[in-house]
C-alpha cells in the first residue's frame, strides 16, 4: 500500500473511505491525512447514516483552508459543497464524470443514490440528503458538467430542460465554457471514471463506454486550475474494494491529483 504525502501549504487532504455505507478498508492512505469515519450505530437507517457521513465531511471541509477529498463515491460531493458554502457564497461546481449523476428518485431506474449527486447539489430531491444536511442549492448556471457520455434516457431529458452547462472533455471546450460562465469560487468534482477504462490500471465498479485518455483529462484539469484557482476538490475513486488498494491505482490517483496542483 502506498502512503503518499501532500505538499505542505497546498491542499488539505481528506479521506472518506466509503462507498455509500460500505467501509473500504483498503482505500489508499495519505500521509498526514486522517480518514473521515463514522461508526454505524444500531438502529440507524441507511439514509440517516449517509446524511451523517456527509455532515462529517462538511465539518471537516469547513475546517480546512483548501480541501482535497478522496472518496469512494460521488455522494461525498454533498458534504464538500455544504462545507465550502460556509465560506463561499457563490460556489461554482465543475463536475467531470462519465455519468451525469442527474437522476432523482422519480426517474432513476436503479435507485442508486450516488447517481443523483449532481441533481441533489443543484436542488433536486432535497428531501433525500441535501435538505437535512443544510446544503444550499447551487444554481444550474453555476454547474458545469464535463463529459457525461453515459446517460439514462430520463436523465438526458432532465439535463436538456435544466440550465446546467455542458462541455465535452476537451481542453479548448472546457476553457471556452469557463470563460462563458465567469466562475469565481470553483469546486472541482472529478469522478475518475471519466477516463477511458482502457487507460486505467484496474477495472472500475461499472463498465463505461469509450472516453478520453488520462492525459486529456489531465489537460482539462490543468485548464480549470489555470483559469481559476479551485477552493476545493473531490476525487471519487470508484474502484471495487478488492482493487482499490493496488499500487498502480494509488499512482493513478496521484497523477490526476498532480494535474490539480496536489503532490501525492
Amino acid at each position: 500500500m502506498l502512503a503518499p504525502e501532500i505538499a505542505p501549504g497546498d491542499w488539505d487532504v481528506l479521506v472518506s473511505p466509503w462507498h455509500l455505507n460500505e467501509k473500504i478498508e483498503a482505500f489508499p492512505g495519505i500521509g498526514g491525512a486522517a480518514p473521515i469515519t463514522r461508526p454505524s450505530y444500531p438502529g440507524s437507517s441507511e439514509l440517516s447514516s449517509l446524511v451523517d457521513r456527509c455532515r462529517d465531511i462538511a465539518d471537516a471541509v469547513g475546517g480546512s483552508d483548501r480541501p482535497l477529498l478522496l472518496s469512494g463515491d460521488c455522494l461525498a460531493a454533498l458534504g464538500m459543497v455544504t462545507g465550502l458554502q460556509r465560506r463561499y457564497s457563490d460556489l461554482t461546481v465543475v463536475w467531470l464524470d462519465a455519468h451525469g449523476d442527474f437522476n432523482n428518485p422519480a426517474i432513476s431506474t436503479s435507485g442508486y443514490l450516488a447517481g443523483m449527486s449532481l441533481a441533489m447539489v443543484t436542488g433536486r430531491a432535497p428531501e433525500v440528503i441535501s435538505g437535512p444536511l443544510g446544503l444550499r442549492p447551487v444554481p444550474d448556471e453555476r454547474a458545469l458538467l464535463i463529459g457525461a457520455r453515459d446517460l439514462d434516457d430520463a436523465e438526458r431529458d432532465a439535463l436538456k430542460v435544466s440550465r446546467v452547462r455542458r462541455a465535452v472533455p476537451d481542453p479548448a471546450a472546457v476553457r471556452a465554457a469557463l470563460e462563458d460562465a465567469h466562475p469565481s469560487s470553483v469546486y472541482i468534482h472529478l469522478d475518475i471514471d471519466i477516463v477511458d477504462g482502457s487507460d486505467l490500471p484496474a477495472a472500475l465498479r461499472w463498465e463505461t463506454s469509450a472516453g478520453p485518455s488520462i492525459a486529456a483529462v489531465e489537460d482539462c484539469l490543468a485548464h480549470i486550475v489555470d483559469y481559476s484557482r479551485p477552493v476545493g476538490a473531490c476525487m471519487a475513486c470508484p474502484w471495487p474494494a478488492e482493487r482499490i488498494g493496488e499500487p498502480a491505482v494509488a499512482r493513478t490517483i496521484g497523477r490526476l491529483a498532480r494535474a490539480m496542483g496536489a503532490v501525492l
